[in-house]
C-alpha cells in the first residue's frame, strides 16, 4: 500500500519539535480519556489514586494503607481507546483557507496527525463519512495503514458532487454505534454551527467529543475559486466593500454559534487557519481535554 498521507503527516511532524516528542503526548492522551473504559483486563499496569466513579473491586488495601492514600489498580486495558473520525465531505470541503490549501486537505492533516499520534498509544482508530446519504464506515484498527486507508477514502470521496450533512453521519452514529469511543468531528464553521444541539447531546451519553473546525479563506482582494461557478470570481466582486462586510459578518456569525453551543456541551475545541497551525492546535487540544478529562 502506498502511505502517501503517512509520508506526508511524517514529514511535517519532523518540523516541529512540539510533536516530535510522542511520548509527552501520548503521556496527555492517558490521562486525558480516563472515561472511556474497554473493559477490565488481567494484565495489571500499574497503581494510581483513586477517582470518583472508580470500580472499589479496584482498590487496592494493602498499598492504599501504606501511602495513606486510596490507590486502584490501573490495567493496560484501561489506557486503550476507540477513536471514531467523522469527517464532514461536503463540497464546501473544496473550498479553500486562508493560506492558500483546500479545507480538504486541512481537515485530512489534521485528522491524520492526531490519528498517527494516538496510534503511537496502541489506540484503535476508525472513520465514517458520506456521500449524499450514503454511509462509508471503515472499522476501529490499529496500524498506520489502517490511517492511510481512512485518510485516502475521505479524500475521494469529498466532491464536487457531495452535498452531504454532517447530521446524517452523526444520527447513523447514535442509532447503529453500541462502544464507548472518542469521537472526533472534523469540519469547518458552518458545519460545526449546522451540528444540531439534539444529536451532541445523544452523542455524549456515550462518548467523548471532541472538535476540530477549518477556518475559511479571507477573499477580499483574492484570487478566490468559486466552487458554485467551477472558475474564479472576478475581481470587482472580490474588492466589493459590501461583500468584504458581508462575509466578515457571516464568519462572526458561524464563530458565535459555534462558541456558545461548544462550550454549552463542554466539547473540547481546535480551530486552525491553515496546515502550518495544526501541531499547535493539537497541543492545545490534548491540553484542554485533559484539564477537563
Amino acid at each position: 500500500m502506498s502511505m502517501k498521507y503517512i509520508s506526508l503527516i511524517q514529514s511535517k511532524m519532523k518540523k516541529n519539535k512540539t510533536l516530535r516528542t510522542s511520548k509527552a503526548t501520548s503521556s496527555l492522551l492517558d490521562g486525558s480519556y480516563r472515561s472511556i473504559f474497554k473493559g477490565r483486563s488481567l494484565d495489571f499496569n500499574e497503581l494510581r489514586e483513586y477517582v470518583p466513579g472508580d470500580d472499589v473491586k479496584d482498590i487496592s488495601w494493602n498499598a492504599s494503607a501504606r501511602s495513606n492514600k486510596i490507590l486502584v489498580k490501573q490495567y493496560v486495558a484501561e489506557k486503550k481507546h476507540n477513536i471514531l473520525l467523522v469527517m464532514d465531505t461536503n463540497r464546501r470541503m473544496l473550498a479553500y483557507t486562508n493560506e492558500s490549501e483546500e479545507k480538504r486537505e486541512a481537515a485530512l492533516i489534521s485528522a491524520g496527525t492526531l490519528a498517527y499520534l494516538v496510534n503511537q498509544n496502541g489506540d484503535s482508530i476508525g472513520g465514517i463519512f458520506s456521500t449524499n446519504h450514503h454511509i462509508h464506515q471503515m472499522q476501529l484498527k490499529t496500524g498506520l495503514g489502517n490511517i492511510e486507508h481512512i485518510l485516502e477514502q475521505y479524500h475521494k470521496s469529498t466532491t464536487e458532487e457531495n452535498y452531504s450533512d454532517l447530521n446524517d453521519t452523526l444520527d447513523y452514529i447514535v442509532r447503529h454505534y453500541r462502544r464507548k469511543m472518542i469521537i472526533v468531528l472534523v469540519t469547518d464553521l458552518k458545519g460545526a454551527s449546522e451540528i444540531t444541539d439534539t444529536n451532541l447531546k445523544r452523542l455524549q451519553v456515550m462518548n467523548d467529543v471532541v472538535l476540530i473546525t477549518v477556518g475559511d479563506a479571507d477573499s477580499f482582494g483574492k484570487q478566490v475559486y468559486n466552487i458554485e461557478n467551477n472558475g474564479y470570481l472576478p475581481s470587482f466582486l472580490t474588492k466589493n466593500n459590501k461583500l468584504k462586510e458581508r462575509q466578515i459578518a457571516r464568519y462572526k456569525k458561524y464563530s458565535e454559534i459555534c462558541q456558545e453551543k461548544y462550550m454549552t456541551f463542554g466539547v473540547p475545541r481546535m480551530h486552525i487557519e491553515g496546515i502550518q497551525e495544526i501541531d499547535r492546535a493539537i497541543v492545545a487540544l490534548f491540553s484542554k481535554r485533559s484539564s477537563i478529562g
